[in-house]
């Protein structure tokens, strides 16, 4: 057969030069040539009316064979291909779900990390609190008592002037 490319159809002649028009899809493709190939085998033996011809679609056969098998070598190769990238792809969605988990467990760990720092932040405002209170009385109590201390001291002198006013007296 004499292939020839036609505006979306591939226009192949058959050995009597009859006309075929077939799709381009290369499965559709692939098909149709094998049906013409076995239908034209076995035309070829039907038909075959001297030794002549018998030989001459022997050879035809032959290289159809060849052909065929070639047809063949290619599905398998097509199918190794396909089911390697099946493969690949199921490793790569695994692979894809392994990080998906590992990133949730991060996402687990920091948020209960997160949870303890907010609450030791809160401890420790509380416990800031408590001691700025407390700071803040302690600060009264020495101004209360440096208070008191100041009028000790006015009252020891106060009573020392009274106590030699009285003795004065």
């Amino acid at each position: 057969m004499i292939p020839a490319e036609i505006t979306g159809y591939f226009q192949y002649l058959s050995p009597e030069y009859n006309v075929i028009n077939m799709p381009t899809s290369p499965t559709s493709s692939l098909n149709y040539l094998n049906d013409m190939i076995i239908n034209n085998n076995n035309s070829n033996y039907s038909s075959s009316s001297n030794s002549q011809e018998l030989m001459i679609s022997n050879n035809n056969s032959a290289s159809d064979e060849d052909h065929h098998q070639s047809i063949i070598i290619l599905d398998e190769r097509k199918q190794r291909r396909m089911l390697s990238n099946r493969e690949s792809a199921r490793r790569s969605r695994m692979r894809k779900q392994r990080h998906l988990d590992e990133l949730w467990s991060q996402v687990i760990r920091l948020r209960n990390e997160n949870n303890c720092l907010i609450d030791k932040l809160n401890r420790v405002s509380e416990t800031q609190d408590c001691v700025l209170k407390e700071n803040s009385k302690l600060k009264e109590e020495a101004s209360d008592l440096r208070q008191l201390v100041c009028e000790l001291k006015s009252n020891k002198n106060n009573n020392n002037s009274f106590a030699r006013e009285f003795e004065d007296n």
